[in-house]
């Protein structure tokens, strides 16, 4: 057996809250690996109404890698959003036209953090917010409703408003050879064989996969 089907869009017949994400995206600026899922309370089509000023004319990214578990509510808060603060006002006079466009004579854009990048077997649990230029790094946990404004370590947990980090998931070693290993790159083949390790807690045991 070679696990599911990554081209079906609703991996458990019985469960239709629950989507393989890259199978719904039809914005080509949110990038999505396989296995990645979401899960929603509604409807599982909400989740690029959730990632909120992604405007196509700024062209930032939301990459999210494989195998990432994504629950109801996360929100992405994308470079759209953001205001510039160093003048006395942060309103956008200039949007607005009808002569309020001087208001952008002489001063940069506005600010622009990046592309939103989320790494491999990532948890982002119920809704979590992500702010803009965020990488959340591989094998992390980000809390229920926390708000990530930095970027979050490998295999962190971190919870909180602003996010911080709680506790490491696993040892320094640990992490470095996790990375080396990235067992979500493996075959799906592999993968299904070795499922027993994945799941369990030895990484060097992992490592000794074949």
């Amino acid at each position: 057996m070679n696990g599911p089907d990554p081209e079906n869009t609703f991996p458990l017949a019985h469960h239709h809250n629950l989507v393989f994400l890259k199978n719904i995206i039809r914005n080509p600026n949110i990038v999505v690996g396989d296995y990645t899922y979401y899960h929603d309370m509604d409807d599982p089509h909400n989740f690029e109404k959730n990632v909120l000023y992604h405007f196509d004319f700024i062209g930032d990214k939301l990459c999210i890698g494989k195998f990432c578990a994504i629950a109801s509510g996360v929100k992405f808060i994308m470079n759209g959003g953001n205001h510039e603060t160093s003048p006395v006002s942060t309103y956008p006079f200039a949007i607005f036209a009808n002569g309020w466009e001087q208001a952008d004579a002489g001063t940069d854009k506005y600010p622009y953090k990046g592309d939103t990048v989320v790494g491999n077997d990532v948890w982002i649990g119920y809704e979590a917010v992500i702010m803009p230029g965020v990488r959340i790094g591989n094998g992390a946990i980000v809390a229920t409703k926390a708000v990530v404004t930095r970027d979050v370590p490998d295999y962190a947990i971190v919870a909180g408003n602003p996010a911080q980090v709680v506790k490491m998931r696993f040892t320094e070693s640990e992490i470095t050879q996790l990375l080396q290993i990235a067992w979500w790159d493996w075959s799906i083949e592999k993968i299904t064989r070795n499922l027993p390790y994945i799941t369990a807690a030895d990484v060097a045991r992992l490592a000794d996969c074949e």
